[in-house]
């Protein structure tokens, strides 16, 4: 078992997904899913590193064809337990053999990002999704940024110095990741490196969740017409540049073009 599948083996994925912060994300992943589904034709949907299914069930209720792929035995029995109509199989994001060429209309790749840890691993997941999904179909990818870990685990967290001597941090404070880390994390300059390597379009990048890591105990406080409030507020504010390269997470939102 590797180290990866023993932490998802204690991780709580279904639990970080129903708190305030996760909330935030979800909420906010979903609605950028359906706007891309609604210019779709009964649309065929791979979930890649579906974890235990958040998104791949839900959009399966909703009535839409869904195929999930996930690497973690543990997180795919959780999925295979909810008795959804999802086509869940145990797989890697950098190869997606089991599938076709052009055999989906969007992909979503909401996990697998945040545990590759070389932009080569990450490239060769970007060129399966996009090998696998169709003509004009769209890709939303997940990662984790980069600053938000320097100011959570660095200096909230008090880490900044040991890691700078421990030359995980290079000079200019670009996290520098290795496989036992479990997480690996990027800049949009990373990205932007990446889609243009891949041939990939964007059609924009948002960050799903804003500040809300920063702020989990001031949101688990809030009365509920305040969060819907701060959901209204971070809806409006998700797509602003300003906003995306300090939060912890960013979906990128691509266009196929073959």
């Amino acid at each position: 078992m590797t180290d990866l599948e023993k932490y998802y083996n204690k991780f709580n994925e279904e639990k970080r997904l129903n708190s305030r912060h996760g909330q935030v994300e979800y909420i906010t992943s979903m609605k950028y899913i359906h706007t891309y589904l609604e210019e779709m034709r009964k649309p065929k949907i791979l979930d890649v590193g579906a974890g235990t299914g958040r998104y791949s069930v839900a959009l399966a209720k909703e009535g839409y064809d869904v195929t999930a792929v996930e690497l973690v035995k543990y997180n795919l029995g959780i999925l295979k337990k909810k008795g959804s109509s999802v086509r869940a199989y145990q797989g890697n994001a950098k190869k997606l053999s089991r599938f076709e060429n052009d055999s989906f209309d969007l992909t979503l790749i909401f996990g697998p990002m945040y545990h590759l840890y070389t932009q080569e691993d990450k490239l060769q997941a970007l060129l399966e999704a996009k090998r696998v999904t169709k003509n004009n179909g769209v890709i939303l990818v997940a990662y984790c940024m980069n600053d938000y870990s320097v100011l959570t685990f660095g200096f909230k967290e008090n880490h900044i110095k040991e890691s700078l001597e421990a030359k995980r941090l290079t000079k200019d404070f670009h996290v520098v990741s290795e496989e036992k880390d479990l997480y690996d994390y990027v800049r949009i300059e990373d990205i932007d490196a990446l889609n243009e390597k891949a041939n990939l379009n964007r059609i924009k990048i948002i960050t799903p969740d804003g500040p809300a890591n920063y702020m989990r105990q001031v949101l688990n406080a809030m009365d509920e017409e305040t969060f819907k409030i701060f959901i209204k507020y971070h809806l409006s504010t998700c797509e602003r540049r300003d906003m995306l390269g300090a939060s912890a997470h960013t979906v990128d939102i691509l266009r196929v073009t073959k």
